[in-house]
């Protein structure tokens, strides 16, 4: 690879720590639980603003609802596959709700995957959950994988799709199970073709499959060039950013590579369609001065997902 594309790997391996950073900010602020977060990363110095709460808290919602009514859907008869997982902490949440797919399966950059595996081994609170669901001999793990019987990491780049199917493989991903993939903020990063390449392997590979994407939408009007120029004044380069023009183009992106049917929200409306009860509630946390904001914020993110369905589990009626 060129020195320029390195640089840009490493800027996008940047957006990891910024993303948990935040996450981490918003949970301490009590937008939602999660008591597993502070393993990876540190509390942030200065307070994030509220609308970046509220969006993390929309997109941690959003995406959670899908999974989990997956999960309902398959009856946990399933695996999971969280694509440029990053520090998540999805894993060991699903655990403690009694939620764990058949198996989870994280695949990101192995530098991100080191940080993530030295923490897991230096930190019980996250290495016990792991052993807890372990059968058989002991766990398999180096410094750019690991493999548990309902929990692997694996470091590979999304875009060297043999590879990576190796690797999952190797670590017993199963094609004939029911699948979940998920991109948060990851396909944006990947040129047009390398992730249209990557949304028709999934599609190839597996016959009953949901892929969940979380990511930038309505990039052409001002607020959205505005963010690309902010990203690029970090070296960060959106190589996918076409695919983010509307609703319309992350839907065509999918039904175009193989997925038998699409949809996709940006997030004010999935904001307003979250449950009112924990809106209300998160919405006294803090003071929101900059309505506007916020609604400019969410109108530039949206969730798509399409489906596969071989088994008629009815995961196209799966929705908000």
């Amino acid at each position: 690879m060129s020195g320029d594309s390195d640089t840009a790997d490493e800027a996008v391996r940047g957006t990891c720590d910024d993303a948990s950073i935040c996450k981490r900010f918003a949970v301490s602020v009590g937008y939602w639980k999660d008591p597993y977060i502070q393993y990876f990363v540190r509390q942030a110095k200065e307070r994030k603003a509220p609308e970046i709460n509220r969006g993390y808290y929309a997109r941690v919602q959003g995406v959670g609802q899908l999974l989990r009514a997956f999960l309902k859907r398959t009856e946990c008869n399933c695996q999971v596959i969280n694509l440029g997982a990053g520090l998540d902490t999805t894993f060991w949440r699903l655990k403690d709700e009694n939620l764990l797919p058949k198996k989870y399966f994280e695949v990101d950059f192995p530098a991100i995957v080191a940080r993530k595996l030295y923490n897991i081994k230096s930190k019980p609170p996250l290495s016990k959950p792991i052993m807890e669901t372990h059968n058989g001999d002991s766990l398999l793990i180096d410094a750019h994988s690991l493999d548990s019987s309902r929990y692997s990491i694996i470091g590979a780049d999304l875009r060297n799709l043999k590879d990576m199917e190796e690797k999952l493989k190797k670590v017993g991903m199963d094609p004939q199970l029911p699948t979940l993939l998920v991109a948060e903020c990851v396909l944006v990063y990947m040129t047009p073709e390398k992730s249209a390449n990557l949304l028709r392997w999934a599609a190839d590979t597996f016959p009953t499959a949901m892929f969940v994407n979380y990511e930038q939408v309505n990039m052409a009007d001002r607020f959205g060039q505005i963010m690309v120029e902010n990203l690029q004044r970090r070296q960060c380069n959106l190589a996918g950013v076409e695919a983010c023009q509307s609703l319309q183009s992350q839907i065509d992106r999918l039904l175009s590579n193989g997925w038998e049917a699409a949809d996709a929200l940006d997030m004010i409306r999935v904001y307003g369609s979250l449950p009112q009860n924990d809106v209300a509630r998160i919405e006294k946390l803090e003071f929101l001065d900059e309505k506007e904001l916020l609604e400019q914020l969410l109108l530039h993110y949206c969730i798509t997902w399409g489906t596969k369905d071989s088994l008629h589990l009815g995961l196209s009626e799966i929705m908000f």
